[in-house]
């Protein structure tokens, strides 16, 4: 598949040629998603960084301890 995506061989079929095309497509709809991402995951880290000076932050990411005391049983 990495070949059929850099082009490395002359596809004569039109299948592969079409799957070629859809899959180089799909990589770069999937690159700009990840760019996508990747600002707004830094604006809203800018937007955190700007907050923290004026209030206590708190941390969403520190574990559940009201979920963390449920037993559970092992089977």
């Amino acid at each position: 598949m990495a070949k059929a995506l850099v082009g490395y061989r002359v596809a004569n079929e039109p299948r592969l040629v079409l799957e070629t095309i859809e899959l180089r497509r799909r990589v770069r709809d999937l690159e700009h998603l990840v760019e996508a991402l990747q600002r707004d995951n830094d604006r809203l880290r800018d937007n955190d960084r700007v907050r923290e000076g004026d209030r206590v932050r708190e941390d969403v990411r520190q574990p559940d301890v009201v979920g963390a005391a449920v037993p559970t049983i092992a089977g």
